[in-house]
């Protein structure tokens, strides 16, 4: 698997576009990052999962998915190694992250979060209904 074969399979994902973040190769879609070519020096591809998603990858094959280092790992955010990796792994992990994505920017925000017409926040965190 090389940077360009990680390329063609994220952007033949519905929706993907291809940006830049930070100086680095990123592929969006609903304007969220699903995923990075932002240590392909190293060799890695980055896929942006939730902790529950990376700890199943990670599972399932630890010789091609570790967590980023730090608090980004933490969250989720895991290197599958190019080198080792096949189109299939590489298609499963890219759609499962662009799936992640798709669905975070479906959910409607909530209607009554404290902020907006109608409602005033206090101190503690309460909402109170507006004055007016």
């Amino acid at each position: 698997m090389t940077p360009d074969d990680f390329r063609r399979i994220a952007l033949s994902l519905p929706g993907a576009e291809e940006g830049s973040h930070m100086g680095a190769i990123d592929f969006r879609v609903g304007g969220r990052i699903f995923a990075t070519l932002a240590a392909v020096e190293l060799g890695y591809g980055n896929l942006m999962l939730t902790p529950e998603v990376q700890a199943g990858f990670i599972a399932d094959r630890p010789d091609l998915f570790l967590p980023v280092n730090g608090g980004w790992g933490r969250m989720g955010a895991t290197h599958l190694r190019l080198p080792s990796a096949t189109d299939d792994v590489v298609e499963g992990a890219l759609r499962a992250a662009w799936k992640l994505r798709v669905d975070k920017s479906a959910k409607p925000k909530s209607v009554n979060s404290g902020r907006g017409r109608g409602r005033r926040s206090t101190a503690n965190g309460k909402t109170l209904p507006d004055r007016s």
